[in-house]
């Protein structure tokens, strides 16, 4: 097999935009919902919004223009073609790190942080704040290849992405990742100790022992109400795209409204985005960021790619200990929030610990600051051991 590294640059033909915005056009839509809130899902006034924006001011090239002024691979690991941006750091001794998106989002998610720690002296940080960046789509996502056959989850993702950081030559490296990153990055905490010295997670899986139910603070109290209501509202997604991915995927590829709309309610939902009526995604983000998301699925028809990533990895999930130095930073509104005294029951070696006051699920987008801040702390005291 060869271990080719090829350059890439993304072009997308003017046909395929032209076929989005006629789809756009032509949207067959439900009638409005029965409640005046996000309860049933995303309005159909926003809905339409958003989608009459996307057709008529979005601009493609823009986004198209931002990536490709990163540098950008592809690597066939495991007879997948693996896509990813590698941006080396103009700083000397910068420490090597491979970062690792999630469903519903992208590498679209890091624009605001790839500079910051790459090159920090230009960003209220210092030479030795800094990294060498390998940010891949994970497989069935974005630019990368989709799998032929099962098998491709979270465990031999972590194994892929110790060959891919192998072949660029990094022999001592970190690895950060949130949703399906996290999960990504406790994997290689697990089967990749001789090559990578430590992780950062946002979302530690460390759900509480009996002895961890007991005597609880407000801060685990508030957690586990959190997972109630993830599970009991919430959790819809997961279970269709953990059992039936394909049958999900027929809508998500035809209907770019459809996919707009699946992963646009999940931002809403899981960002810090505000509270009751003034809840809204556009708080935190603006239309264009939205949407430069949505079109790493939608131009690479990876609606049901992507979904098959929960069928693949939620039949045995791995919650073996993980004893590599690990690093977690617990944002309010994440999805599952481990307290330290849970997560120190899985992760034996834990060298930094904050919970944040603001931030949610996509931590990069949502706090690029706050998100750059925690890695330069956590990853500091590994980079000269």
């Amino acid at each position: 097999m060869s271990n080719e590294i090829k350059p890439f640059h993304i072009d997308i033909p003017e046909s395929a935009l032209e076929d989005l915005r006629d789809r756009l056009a032509r949207t067959r839509w439900p009638e409005a919902e029965v409640v005046d809130d996000w309860s049933q899902g995303i309005p159909l006034a926003y809905s339409q919004e958003l989608a009459r924006y996307w057709a008529q001011e979005y601009d493609w090239r823009r986004w198209e223009r931002k990536l490709n002024n990163w540098d950008q691979f592809t690597t066939v690991i495991n007879d997948i073609d693996i896509h990813f941006l590698h941006i080396r750091s103009p700083h000397e001794n910068a420490l090597p790190m491979v970062m690792t998106h999630g469903w519903p989002g992208s590498i679209a998610e890091f624009h605001k942080i790839i500079e910051p720690l790459v090159n920090p002296t230009e960003h209220g940080g210092k030479a030795e704040d800094a990294f060498h960046l390998v940010c891949p789509s994970l497989p069935g996502y974005g630019f990368s290849g989709k799998p032929t056959q099962a098998g491709t989850g979270v465990d031999k993702i972590g194994e892929m992405w110790g060959e891919l950081m192998a072949r660029l030559g990094y022999d001592r490296y970190v690895a950060q990742g949130g949703d399906w990153g996290s999960m990504v990055t406790q994997a290689i905490g697990q089967s990749q100790t001789e090559h990578c010295a430590g992780i950062h997670i946002t979302m530690p899986i460390a759900p509480p022992d009996e002895e961890g139910m007991v005597d609880m603070t407000d801060r685990e109290l508030a957690a586990l109400e959190s997972m109630g209501y993830y599970d009991k509202h919430d959790s819809g997604y997961s279970k269709q795209q953990g059992t039936r991915p394909q049958t999900l995927g027929y809508g998500l590829a035809d209907s770019p409204s459809g996919q707009m709309t699946w992963i646009v309610e999940k931002f809403w939902s899981w960002m810090d985005c505000g509270e009751g009526d003034q809840r809204h995604p556009e708080n935190i983000l603006s239309k264009d960021e939205l949407l430069d998301n949505v079109m790493m699925y939608w131009l690479t028809n990876s609606g049901a790619s992507s979904a098959r990533l929960y069928w693949e990895s939620f039949v045995n999930v791995n919650m073996d200990p993980i004893n590599m130095p690990t690093g977690c930073s617990i944002f309010p509104k994440e999805i599952f929030r481990a307290s330290e005294r849970w997560a120190a029951k899985r992760f034996t070696d834990i060298i930094y610990w904050n919970e944040l006051d603001t931030g949610g699920h996509f931590a990069a987008f949502e706090q690029p600051e706050v998100f750059v801040s925690e890695l330069r702390k956590c990853f500091a005291q590994l980079r000269h051991q």
